[in-house]
């Protein structure tokens, strides 16, 4: 049991940081914080992030997340997907955030619910807005089974 760590913050300020995402080279942290009277996207060298921080988004941000290769940063600003280009390898610097989508998703409130795989492509929650009908989230069990069923492995 003496493996256990204390939990320290790594930041601790009068502002609300939350919502950390970890570069995938582990150099940077990316995280949201109201510091400036409304919730944006910053970003620190980790682990020191106390040394200084970037603010990325210029209109509200919340909820990074970094490109599987560490190229750009992606976030949500109001209803929108915003990308912003970065290179991370020998300083940390950023281009314009751009949107990258402007359609109907559900983006959330507080946590990350959308993902991006290592192709590249996202995953995320189409908003059906007053949508007569409902949803519906489709559950095969034993899956597997019917595959060998109809799959036989010789």
């Amino acid at each position: 049991m003496g493996f256990w760590r204390a939990i320290e913050p790594l930041l601790s300020t009068p502002s609300r940081e939350y919502n950390a995402a970890l570069s995938p080279d582990g150099r940077w942290l990316a995280y949201e914080s109201d510091r400036s009277g409304q919730d944006e996207i910053y970003v620190s060298p980790f682990p020191d992030v106390t040394a200084w921080s970037r603010q990325v988004s210029n209109a509200g941000g919340s909820t990074p997340l970094w490109a599987p290769d560490g190229r750009e940063l992606f976030y949500v600003s109001g209803d929108r997907l915003m990308g912003v280009p970065v290179q991370t390898v020998d300083e940390f610097s950023y281009e314009s955030p751009a949107v990258v989508f402007d359609e109907a998703y559900y983006f959330g409130n507080y946590h990350r619910n959308y993902d991006i795989g290592s192709d590249g492509r996202f995953l995320m929650i189409k908003d059906v807005g007053q949508a007569t009908t409902p949803a519906q989230i489709v559950v095969v069990e034993n899956w597997t089974r019917e595959l060998l069923e109809r799959v036989p492995v010789n």
